[in-house]
Protein backbone atom coordinates (compact mmCIF):
# COMPACT_ATOMS: atom_id res chain seq x y z
CA UNK A 1 0.00 0.00 0.00
CA UNK A 2 1.38 3.38 -0.94
CA UNK A 3 2.56 6.38 1.75
CA UNK A 4 -0.40 8.47 -0.09
CA UNK A 5 -3.16 6.08 0.85
CA UNK A 6 -1.74 5.04 4.30
CA UNK A 7 -2.17 8.33 5.17
CA UNK A 8 -5.53 9.33 3.76
CA UNK A 9 -7.32 6.25 5.69
CA UNK A 10 -5.79 5.77 8.50
CA UNK A 11 -4.38 8.94 9.60
CA UNK A 12 -4.16 8.70 13.66
CA UNK A 13 -3.78 10.54 16.46
CA UNK A 14 -1.37 9.74 19.20
CA UNK A 15 -3.29 7.48 20.94
CA UNK A 16 -3.19 5.27 17.49
CA UNK A 17 -7.09 5.54 17.73
CA UNK A 18 -8.23 6.84 14.06
CA UNK A 19 -9.27 10.05 13.47
CA UNK A 20 -12.34 8.49 10.99
CA UNK A 21 -13.30 6.55 13.50
CA UNK A 22 -13.69 9.07 16.61
CA UNK A 23 -15.72 11.27 13.51
CA UNK A 24 -17.79 8.18 12.96
CA UNK A 25 -18.75 7.16 16.40
CA UNK A 26 -19.70 11.10 16.73
CA UNK A 27 -21.85 10.83 14.08
CA UNK A 28 -23.81 7.51 15.28
CA UNK A 29 -24.27 9.35 18.41
CA UNK A 30 -25.57 12.10 17.19
CA UNK A 31 -27.73 10.33 15.23
CA UNK A 32 -29.31 8.20 17.69
CA UNK A 33 -32.43 8.23 19.33
CA UNK A 34 -32.17 8.36 23.26
CA UNK A 35 -34.22 5.47 24.39
CA UNK A 36 -37.08 6.82 26.74
CA UNK A 37 -36.81 6.71 30.08
CA UNK A 38 -40.14 7.48 32.93
CA UNK A 39 -40.57 8.91 35.76
CA UNK A 40 -43.89 8.19 37.98
CA UNK A 41 -45.29 8.28 41.25
CA UNK A 42 -47.67 6.13 43.06
CA UNK A 43 -50.46 7.44 44.59
CA UNK A 44 -54.09 5.57 44.76
CA UNK A 45 -57.41 7.93 44.45
CA UNK A 46 -58.19 7.55 48.03
CA UNK A 47 -55.38 9.33 49.22
CA UNK A 48 -56.20 12.72 47.03
CA UNK A 49 -57.90 15.79 48.85
CA UNK A 50 -61.44 16.08 48.97
CA UNK A 51 -64.58 17.08 51.25
CA UNK A 52 -66.48 13.45 51.75
CA UNK A 53 -64.17 12.13 53.49
CA UNK A 54 -62.22 9.87 50.76
CA UNK A 55 -60.62 10.85 47.66
CA UNK A 56 -62.31 10.37 44.59
CA UNK A 57 -62.50 11.17 40.76
CA UNK A 58 -63.50 15.16 40.67
CA UNK A 59 -61.39 17.96 41.30
CA UNK A 60 -59.07 16.35 43.38
CA UNK A 61 -57.93 13.64 41.37
CA UNK A 62 -57.48 16.24 38.66
CA UNK A 63 -55.27 18.43 40.37
CA UNK A 64 -52.99 15.17 41.39
CA UNK A 65 -53.01 14.85 37.81
CA UNK A 66 -51.90 18.23 36.79
CA UNK A 67 -49.42 18.36 39.29
CA UNK A 68 -47.95 15.18 38.12
CA UNK A 69 -47.89 17.49 34.88
CA UNK A 70 -46.01 19.83 36.45
CA UNK A 71 -43.42 17.51 37.82
CA UNK A 72 -42.77 15.94 34.22
CA UNK A 73 -43.01 12.68 35.27
CA UNK A 74 -45.36 10.26 32.82
CA UNK A 75 -46.63 7.53 34.84
CA UNK A 76 -49.01 7.77 37.59
CA UNK A 77 -49.69 3.91 39.39
CA UNK A 78 -52.49 3.43 41.31
CA UNK A 79 -53.52 -0.03 43.41
CA UNK A 80 -56.44 -1.83 42.35
CA UNK A 81 -59.73 0.15 41.88
CA UNK A 82 -62.49 -2.70 42.32
CA UNK A 83 -64.78 -2.13 45.39
CA UNK A 84 -63.04 -2.89 49.07
CA UNK A 85 -63.95 -6.08 51.23
CA UNK A 86 -62.37 -7.19 53.88
CA UNK A 87 -60.02 -5.20 56.13
CA UNK A 88 -61.01 -2.35 53.32
CA UNK A 89 -58.32 -3.58 50.98
CA UNK A 90 -58.42 -3.40 47.30
CA UNK A 91 -56.48 -6.75 47.11
CA UNK A 92 -59.84 -8.54 48.70
CA UNK A 93 -62.40 -7.10 46.55
CA UNK A 94 -66.09 -7.39 46.07
CA UNK A 95 -65.36 -7.79 42.43
CA UNK A 96 -62.07 -7.90 40.24
CA UNK A 97 -63.99 -6.44 37.29
CA UNK A 98 -66.12 -3.54 38.99
CA UNK A 99 -65.36 -0.16 40.26
CA UNK A 100 -65.24 1.35 43.74
CA UNK A 101 -68.02 3.57 43.89
CA UNK A 102 -66.94 5.36 46.86
CA UNK A 103 -64.62 6.81 44.20
CA UNK A 104 -67.49 8.48 42.89
CA UNK A 105 -66.97 11.59 42.97
CA UNK A 106 -70.64 13.71 44.20
CA UNK A 107 -69.56 16.87 42.47
CA UNK A 108 -69.88 14.73 39.30
CA UNK A 109 -73.05 14.08 39.75
CA UNK A 110 -73.83 17.30 40.30
CA UNK A 111 -72.68 18.12 36.86
CA UNK A 112 -74.67 15.41 36.00
CA UNK A 113 -77.70 16.96 36.97
CA UNK A 114 -78.42 13.78 39.25
CA UNK A 115 -78.06 15.71 42.30
CA UNK A 116 -78.08 19.37 43.85
CA UNK A 117 -74.98 20.76 45.71
CA UNK A 118 -77.14 21.75 48.17
CA UNK A 119 -78.64 18.65 49.07
CA UNK A 120 -74.90 16.81 50.34
CA UNK A 121 -74.44 17.59 53.33
CA UNK A 122 -70.66 17.75 54.87
CA UNK A 123 -70.78 15.45 58.12
CA UNK A 124 -67.07 16.69 58.89
CA UNK A 125 -64.73 14.12 57.58
CA UNK A 126 -61.19 13.92 58.69
CA UNK A 127 -59.15 15.14 55.98
CA UNK A 128 -55.78 13.03 56.43
CA UNK A 129 -57.77 9.41 57.27
CA UNK A 130 -60.53 7.40 55.17
CA UNK A 131 -62.98 6.30 57.29
CA UNK A 132 -64.21 3.47 55.64
CA UNK A 133 -67.53 2.56 57.21
CA UNK A 134 -68.54 6.65 57.97
CA UNK A 135 -68.25 7.25 54.22
CA UNK A 136 -69.96 4.40 52.71
CA UNK A 137 -72.57 4.93 54.99
CA UNK A 138 -72.59 8.80 53.88
CA UNK A 139 -72.31 7.87 50.15
CA UNK A 140 -74.61 5.09 49.86
CA UNK A 141 -77.66 7.20 50.67
CA UNK A 142 -76.56 9.51 47.45
CA UNK A 143 -75.63 7.33 45.37
CA UNK A 144 -79.03 5.71 45.70
CA UNK A 145 -80.64 9.10 45.44
CA UNK A 146 -78.45 9.72 42.04
CA UNK A 147 -79.83 6.62 40.87
CA UNK A 148 -83.41 7.08 41.40
CA UNK A 149 -83.72 10.38 39.48
CA UNK A 150 -81.63 8.77 36.95
CA UNK A 151 -84.26 6.67 36.19
CA UNK A 152 -86.75 9.41 35.26
CA UNK A 153 -84.12 11.23 33.08
CA UNK A 154 -84.12 10.90 29.38
CA UNK A 155 -81.28 11.74 26.42
CA UNK A 156 -77.74 10.91 25.82
CA UNK A 157 -76.89 9.50 29.10
CA UNK A 158 -79.49 6.91 28.96
CA UNK A 159 -78.18 6.17 25.79
CA UNK A 160 -74.73 5.66 27.21
CA UNK A 161 -75.94 3.31 30.10
CA UNK A 162 -77.76 1.53 27.65
CA UNK A 163 -74.00 0.53 26.09
CA UNK A 164 -72.46 0.24 29.52
CA UNK A 165 -74.65 -2.32 30.20
CA UNK A 166 -74.68 -4.08 27.10
CA UNK A 167 -70.93 -3.99 26.49
CA UNK A 168 -70.04 -5.12 30.27
CA UNK A 169 -72.67 -7.30 30.72
CA UNK A 170 -70.35 -10.54 31.00
CA UNK A 171 -69.48 -9.60 34.60
CA UNK A 172 -72.33 -6.43 35.43
CA UNK A 173 -74.91 -8.73 35.61
CA UNK A 174 -73.64 -11.78 38.29
CA UNK A 175 -72.00 -8.74 40.42
CA UNK A 176 -75.46 -6.35 39.96
CA UNK A 177 -76.78 -9.94 41.34
CA UNK A 178 -74.38 -10.70 43.87
CA UNK A 179 -74.84 -6.92 45.73
CA UNK A 180 -78.22 -7.52 45.97
CA UNK A 181 -78.04 -11.18 47.43
CA UNK A 182 -75.11 -10.11 50.05
CA UNK A 183 -77.64 -7.33 50.98
CA UNK A 184 -80.67 -9.08 51.40
CA UNK A 185 -79.12 -11.97 53.63
CA UNK A 186 -76.96 -9.50 55.76
CA UNK A 187 -74.22 -8.48 54.66
CA UNK A 188 -72.77 -12.49 55.15
CA UNK A 189 -70.54 -14.33 52.39
CA UNK A 190 -72.24 -16.33 49.57
CA UNK A 191 -71.14 -19.01 50.81
CA UNK A 192 -73.52 -18.80 53.75
CA UNK A 193 -76.49 -18.23 52.46
CA UNK A 194 -79.18 -20.69 51.62
CA UNK A 195 -77.81 -23.49 49.52
CA UNK A 196 -79.50 -22.45 46.37
CA UNK A 197 -78.59 -18.83 45.75
CA UNK A 198 -75.04 -20.31 46.92
CA UNK A 199 -74.58 -23.09 44.28
CA UNK A 200 -76.53 -20.72 42.21
CA UNK A 201 -79.42 -22.87 41.65
CA UNK A 202 -80.73 -21.14 38.15
CA UNK A 203 -84.83 -21.43 39.35
CA UNK A 204 -83.81 -19.55 42.72
CA UNK A 205 -81.63 -16.90 40.77
CA UNK A 206 -84.48 -16.35 38.60
CA UNK A 207 -86.43 -16.04 41.33
CA UNK A 208 -84.08 -13.29 43.33
CA UNK A 209 -84.07 -10.99 40.21
CA UNK A 210 -87.22 -10.53 39.98
CA UNK A 211 -87.77 -9.94 43.96
CA UNK A 212 -84.51 -7.78 44.31
CA UNK A 213 -85.00 -5.58 40.43
CA UNK A 214 -84.97 -2.54 42.20
CA UNK A 215 -81.32 -2.94 44.15
CA UNK A 216 -79.37 -4.93 41.00
CA UNK A 217 -80.91 -1.73 38.93
CA UNK A 218 -78.62 0.66 41.19
CA UNK A 219 -76.02 -1.18 41.66
CA UNK A 220 -75.75 -1.47 37.74
CA UNK A 221 -76.02 2.33 37.57
CA UNK A 222 -73.35 3.09 40.46
CA UNK A 223 -71.10 0.92 38.09
CA UNK A 224 -71.96 3.37 35.42
CA UNK A 225 -71.44 6.53 37.30
CA UNK A 226 -67.69 4.84 38.44
CA UNK A 227 -66.51 3.95 34.77
CA UNK A 228 -68.09 7.07 33.09
CA UNK A 229 -65.88 9.41 35.80
CA UNK A 230 -62.45 6.98 35.79
CA UNK A 231 -62.45 7.41 31.78
CA UNK A 232 -62.64 11.04 32.19
CA UNK A 233 -59.98 11.08 34.41
CA UNK A 234 -57.67 8.69 32.43
CA UNK A 235 -58.85 10.68 29.34
CA UNK A 236 -57.16 14.15 31.33
CA UNK A 237 -54.44 12.14 31.90
CA UNK A 238 -53.43 10.70 28.53
CA UNK A 239 -53.85 13.81 27.40
CA UNK A 240 -51.11 15.45 29.41
CA UNK A 241 -48.97 12.72 28.31
CA UNK A 242 -49.28 10.75 31.55
CA UNK A 243 -49.97 6.92 31.50
CA UNK A 244 -51.62 4.73 34.11
CA UNK A 245 -50.16 1.53 35.67
CA UNK A 246 -52.97 -0.36 37.38
CA UNK A 247 -52.84 -3.40 39.25
CA UNK A 248 -54.38 -6.85 38.69
CA UNK A 249 -53.60 -9.34 42.22
CA UNK A 250 -52.74 -12.30 40.70
CA UNK A 251 -55.78 -13.55 43.53
CA UNK A 252 -59.12 -12.89 44.22
CA UNK A 253 -61.36 -12.88 47.43
CA UNK A 254 -63.11 -15.68 48.04
CA UNK A 255 -66.36 -13.01 49.66
CA UNK A 256 -66.67 -11.97 45.84
CA UNK A 257 -68.78 -12.17 42.48
CA UNK A 258 -65.76 -13.24 41.10
CA UNK A 259 -65.40 -16.68 43.04
CA UNK A 260 -69.29 -17.17 43.27
CA UNK A 261 -69.97 -16.52 39.99
CA UNK A 262 -67.34 -18.97 38.71
CA UNK A 263 -66.79 -21.42 41.51
CA UNK A 264 -65.63 -24.57 39.46
CA UNK A 265 -62.61 -22.33 38.80
CA UNK A 266 -61.39 -22.77 42.24
CA UNK A 267 -60.42 -24.77 45.02
CA UNK A 268 -63.56 -25.53 46.84
CA UNK A 269 -65.22 -27.98 48.21
CA UNK A 270 -69.24 -29.27 47.99
CA UNK A 271 -70.33 -25.96 50.77
CA UNK A 272 -68.15 -23.51 48.81
CA UNK A 273 -65.32 -23.81 51.30
CA UNK A 274 -62.10 -23.51 50.01
CA UNK A 275 -59.77 -26.55 50.32
CA UNK A 276 -56.36 -24.49 50.24
CA UNK A 277 -55.96 -20.82 50.54
CA UNK A 278 -52.78 -18.43 49.36
CA UNK A 279 -50.23 -16.73 51.18
CA UNK A 280 -46.60 -16.85 51.18
CA UNK A 281 -44.17 -18.17 53.18
CA UNK A 282 -41.99 -16.58 56.75
CA UNK A 283 -40.53 -13.50 54.88
CA UNK A 284 -38.57 -9.69 55.25
CA UNK A 285 -42.41 -8.51 55.69
CA UNK A 286 -43.28 -11.57 58.35
CA UNK A 287 -41.58 -14.09 60.49
CA UNK A 288 -45.04 -16.51 59.90
CA UNK A 289 -45.49 -15.69 56.00
CA UNK A 290 -48.66 -14.20 55.03
CA UNK A 291 -51.41 -15.82 55.22
CA UNK A 292 -54.15 -14.08 52.75
CA UNK A 293 -56.99 -16.75 52.73
CA UNK A 294 -57.60 -16.06 49.05
CA UNK A 295 -59.03 -19.18 47.53
CA UNK A 296 -56.66 -21.05 45.05
CA UNK A 297 -57.23 -21.51 41.47
CA UNK A 298 -58.31 -24.76 39.76
CA UNK A 299 -55.85 -24.64 36.78
CA UNK A 300 -56.92 -27.55 35.04
CA UNK A 301 -60.44 -25.98 34.80
CA UNK A 302 -59.49 -22.66 33.28
CA UNK A 303 -57.06 -24.21 31.14
CA UNK A 304 -59.87 -26.61 29.33
CA UNK A 305 -61.77 -23.41 29.20
CA UNK A 306 -58.50 -21.67 27.15
CA UNK A 307 -58.25 -19.51 30.34
CA UNK A 308 -61.42 -17.27 29.14
CA UNK A 309 -61.53 -15.60 32.72
CA UNK A 310 -58.35 -14.64 33.05
CA UNK A 311 -58.65 -13.10 28.89
CA UNK A 312 -61.66 -11.00 30.59
CA UNK A 313 -59.98 -9.95 33.38
CA UNK A 314 -57.48 -8.38 31.24
CA UNK A 315 -59.59 -7.02 28.79
CA UNK A 316 -61.37 -5.22 31.38
CA UNK A 317 -58.17 -4.07 32.99
CA UNK A 318 -56.56 -2.69 29.92
CA UNK A 319 -59.59 -0.65 29.11
CA UNK A 320 -59.12 1.18 32.61
CA UNK A 321 -54.99 1.50 32.48
CA UNK A 322 -52.18 1.88 30.22
CA UNK A 323 -50.02 -0.72 31.67
CA UNK A 324 -50.73 -3.82 34.04
CA UNK A 325 -49.01 -4.60 36.88
CA UNK A 326 -49.40 -8.82 37.82
CA UNK A 327 -49.33 -8.39 41.34
CA UNK A 328 -47.49 -11.79 42.77
CA UNK A 329 -46.12 -12.58 39.38
CA UNK A 330 -44.09 -15.44 40.94
CA UNK A 331 -47.38 -17.28 42.05
CA UNK A 332 -47.62 -17.95 37.89
CA UNK A 333 -44.63 -20.72 37.80
CA UNK A 334 -44.81 -21.48 41.91
CA UNK A 335 -47.43 -20.74 44.32
CA UNK A 336 -47.87 -20.92 48.30
CA UNK A 337 -51.21 -23.48 49.02
CA UNK A 338 -51.70 -23.29 52.39
CA UNK A 339 -54.26 -26.21 53.92
CA UNK A 340 -57.45 -24.55 54.80
CA UNK A 341 -57.91 -23.88 58.92
CA UNK A 342 -54.24 -22.83 59.33
CA UNK A 343 -54.02 -19.62 61.53
CA UNK A 344 -50.39 -19.07 59.49
CA UNK A 345 -48.84 -19.25 56.40
CA UNK A 346 -46.15 -21.40 58.01
CA UNK A 347 -47.43 -24.85 57.33
CA UNK A 348 -47.85 -24.81 53.21
CA UNK A 349 -46.37 -26.06 50.06
CA UNK A 350 -44.69 -24.99 46.58
CA UNK A 351 -47.41 -26.00 43.81
CA UNK A 352 -46.22 -25.57 40.26
CA UNK A 353 -48.42 -22.80 38.45
CA UNK A 354 -49.95 -22.71 35.11
CA UNK A 355 -46.00 -20.92 33.72
CA UNK A 356 -46.38 -18.62 30.53
CA UNK A 357 -50.02 -20.87 29.41
CA UNK A 358 -51.91 -18.03 30.42
CA UNK A 359 -50.32 -15.05 29.07
CA UNK A 360 -49.99 -16.85 25.63
CA UNK A 361 -53.72 -17.17 25.87
CA UNK A 362 -54.30 -13.83 26.95
CA UNK A 363 -51.66 -12.23 24.35
CA UNK A 364 -53.18 -14.58 21.48
CA UNK A 365 -56.59 -13.09 22.02
CA UNK A 366 -55.52 -9.83 23.02
CA UNK A 367 -51.98 -9.07 21.43
CA UNK A 368 -48.99 -7.65 23.01
CA UNK A 369 -49.46 -6.73 26.59
CA UNK A 370 -47.73 -4.00 28.61
CA UNK A 371 -46.93 -6.06 31.41
CA UNK A 372 -44.78 -5.55 34.53
CA UNK A 373 -44.32 -7.98 36.95
CA UNK A 374 -44.19 -8.13 40.38
CA UNK A 375 -41.34 -10.33 41.20
CA UNK A 376 -40.58 -9.48 44.78
CA UNK A 377 -39.57 -11.83 48.03
CA UNK A 378 -38.80 -15.27 46.99
CA UNK A 379 -37.73 -15.76 43.22
CA UNK A 380 -36.37 -18.97 41.92
CA UNK A 381 -34.67 -19.31 38.98
CA UNK A 382 -37.33 -20.66 37.19
CA UNK A 383 -39.47 -17.40 38.14
CA UNK A 384 -37.20 -15.37 36.55
CA UNK A 385 -36.79 -17.39 33.25
CA UNK A 386 -40.64 -17.20 33.23
CA UNK A 387 -40.30 -13.39 33.23
CA UNK A 388 -37.95 -13.10 30.69
CA UNK A 389 -39.24 -15.41 28.12
CA UNK A 390 -42.34 -13.26 28.27
CA UNK A 391 -40.11 -10.48 28.07
CA UNK A 392 -42.10 -8.31 30.81
CA UNK A 393 -39.80 -5.74 33.21
CA UNK A 394 -39.75 -6.95 36.76
CA UNK A 395 -39.32 -4.49 40.20
CA UNK A 396 -36.77 -3.09 42.16
CA UNK A 397 -37.11 -1.46 45.59
CA UNK A 398 -34.36 0.47 47.12
CA UNK A 399 -35.07 -0.26 51.01
CA UNK A 400 -34.17 -3.70 50.25
CA UNK A 401 -31.18 -2.46 48.90
CA UNK A 402 -28.94 -1.55 51.66
CA UNK A 403 -27.13 -3.68 54.65
CA UNK A 404 -25.94 -6.65 52.90
CA UNK A 405 -22.91 -6.20 50.04
CA UNK A 406 -22.05 -5.34 46.95
CA UNK A 407 -23.82 -7.92 45.13
CA UNK A 408 -27.50 -7.28 46.20
CA UNK A 409 -29.25 -7.12 43.37
CA UNK A 410 -31.39 -3.84 44.23
CA UNK A 411 -28.52 -1.63 44.32
CA UNK A 412 -28.59 0.74 41.27
CA UNK A 413 -25.43 0.11 40.54
CA UNK A 414 -27.08 -3.90 40.00
CA UNK A 415 -30.15 -3.21 38.34
CA UNK A 416 -30.62 -2.65 34.51
CA UNK A 417 -33.03 -1.46 32.05
CA UNK A 418 -35.62 -3.82 32.13
CA UNK A 419 -36.84 -2.87 35.16
CA UNK A 420 -38.88 -0.95 37.13
CA UNK A 421 -37.26 0.76 40.16
CA UNK A 422 -39.33 1.91 43.57
CA UNK A 423 -37.98 3.51 46.79
CA UNK A 424 -40.51 1.77 48.10
CA UNK A 425 -44.24 0.24 47.65
CA UNK A 426 -47.69 0.25 49.01
CA UNK A 427 -46.20 -2.77 51.30
CA UNK A 428 -42.94 -0.56 52.83
CA UNK A 429 -43.15 1.70 55.18
CA UNK A 430 -42.58 5.31 54.03
CA UNK A 431 -38.63 5.76 53.15
CA UNK A 432 -38.26 8.60 56.24
CA UNK A 433 -39.87 5.99 59.09
CA UNK A 434 -38.00 3.10 57.31
CA UNK A 435 -34.61 4.46 57.27
CA UNK A 436 -35.23 5.68 61.30
CA UNK A 437 -36.52 2.31 62.03
CA UNK A 438 -32.93 0.14 60.67
CA UNK A 439 -30.05 -0.55 62.66
CA UNK A 440 -26.74 1.52 62.46
CA UNK A 441 -25.24 -0.62 60.22
CA UNK A 442 -27.84 -0.34 57.28
CA UNK A 443 -28.10 3.61 57.89
CA UNK A 444 -24.31 3.67 57.30
CA UNK A 445 -24.15 1.65 53.99
CA UNK A 446 -27.20 3.83 52.94
CA UNK A 447 -25.65 7.07 53.30
CA UNK A 448 -22.09 6.00 52.32
CA UNK A 449 -23.03 4.48 49.44
CA UNK A 450 -25.59 7.17 48.35
CA UNK A 451 -23.11 10.01 49.74
CA UNK A 452 -25.42 11.38 51.97
CA UNK A 453 -26.34 12.64 55.27
CA UNK A 454 -28.99 11.23 55.58
CA UNK A 455 -31.43 14.06 56.58
CA UNK A 456 -33.30 13.56 53.88
CA UNK A 457 -33.22 10.18 52.88
CA UNK A 458 -36.88 9.85 51.21
CA UNK A 459 -35.15 12.57 47.98
CA UNK A 460 -31.61 10.76 48.40
CA UNK A 461 -33.68 7.90 47.37
CA UNK A 462 -35.71 9.48 45.12
CA UNK A 463 -32.71 10.63 43.29
CA UNK A 464 -31.26 6.97 43.44
CA UNK A 465 -34.24 5.95 41.63
CA UNK A 466 -33.92 8.70 39.26
CA UNK A 467 -30.18 7.80 37.99
CA UNK A 468 -30.45 4.55 37.72
CA UNK A 469 -30.53 2.86 34.24
CA UNK A 470 -33.96 1.47 35.04
CA UNK A 471 -36.76 2.07 31.98
CA UNK A 472 -38.77 3.46 35.02
CA UNK A 473 -38.48 5.09 38.00
CA UNK A 474 -41.40 5.27 40.32
CA UNK A 475 -41.70 6.49 43.89
CA UNK A 476 -44.88 6.74 46.46
CA UNK A 477 -46.26 10.12 46.93
CA UNK A 478 -45.36 9.90 50.52
CA UNK A 479 -41.71 10.12 49.40
CA UNK A 480 -42.31 13.10 47.98
CA UNK A 481 -43.35 14.32 51.03
CA UNK A 482 -40.73 13.24 53.26
CA UNK A 483 -43.19 12.12 55.64
CA UNK A 484 -42.67 9.10 58.18
CA UNK A 485 -44.41 6.08 59.35
CA UNK A 486 -47.66 7.52 59.93
CA UNK A 487 -48.21 7.79 56.33
CA UNK A 488 -48.11 4.12 55.43
CA UNK A 489 -50.19 2.88 53.29
CA UNK A 490 -50.10 -1.00 54.36
CA UNK A 491 -48.96 -3.12 56.73
CA UNK A 492 -48.73 -6.56 55.74
CA UNK A 493 -50.00 -8.93 57.96
CA UNK A 494 -52.17 -6.42 60.09
CA UNK A 495 -55.58 -7.26 59.40
CA UNK A 496 -57.14 -3.55 60.18
CA UNK A 497 -55.83 0.36 60.03
CA UNK A 498 -54.20 -0.18 56.88
CA UNK A 499 -55.42 1.95 53.26
CA UNK A 500 -56.51 4.93 55.45
CA UNK A 501 -53.58 7.50 54.73
CA UNK A 502 -54.45 10.84 52.63
CA UNK A 503 -52.88 13.74 51.47
CA UNK A 504 -54.16 17.24 53.35
CA UNK A 505 -55.08 20.13 51.32
CA UNK A 506 -52.47 22.11 49.97
CA UNK A 507 -50.07 19.34 51.12
CA UNK A 508 -48.49 18.44 47.51
CA UNK A 509 -47.46 22.08 46.62
CA UNK A 510 -45.26 23.26 43.69
CA UNK A 511 -42.19 23.24 45.55
CA UNK A 512 -42.20 19.01 45.11
CA UNK A 513 -43.38 19.20 41.50
CA UNK A 514 -40.10 21.26 40.77
CA UNK A 515 -37.86 19.14 42.53
CA UNK A 516 -39.24 16.00 40.71
CA UNK A 517 -38.90 18.23 37.05
CA UNK A 518 -35.13 19.21 37.87
CA UNK A 519 -34.25 15.41 38.50
CA UNK A 520 -35.75 14.33 35.55
CA UNK A 521 -33.97 16.60 33.59
CA UNK A 522 -31.01 16.16 34.95
CA UNK A 523 -31.46 12.19 34.55
CA UNK A 524 -33.03 12.15 31.44
CA UNK A 525 -36.85 11.31 32.60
Amino acid sequence: MSATATSTSTSTTTTGIGLNWIQQQQEEQASRTPELRHGGVLAHPTSFTGEHGVGDLGQGARDFVDWLARAKVSRWQILPLGPTGYGDSPYQSLSTFAGNPLLISLEGLVADGLLEAGEIENPGFPADRVDYARVLEFKQEYLARAAERFRSKRGRLRDAYKRFCEEQAGWLDDFALYIALKADNELRPWNEWPRALALRDIAALDKARRRLKAAIETTRLTQFFFFRQWHAVKTYANAKGIQIIGDIPIFVALDSSDVWANQSGFQLDETGQPTAVAGVPPDYFSATGQLWGNPLYNWEAMRADGYRWWIERFRSTLALVDIVRVDHFRGFESYWSVPFGEETAENGEWVKGPGRDVFDAVSADLGAMPVIAEDLGLITLEVDELRNGLSFPGMAVLQFAFGSGSDNLYLPHNVHRNVIIYSGTHDNDTSAGWYAEQDVKTQDHARRYLRVSGDDIAWDLIRAAWQSVAETAIVPVQDILALGSEARMNTPGEPAGNWTWRMRPGELHDEYATGLAELGELYGR
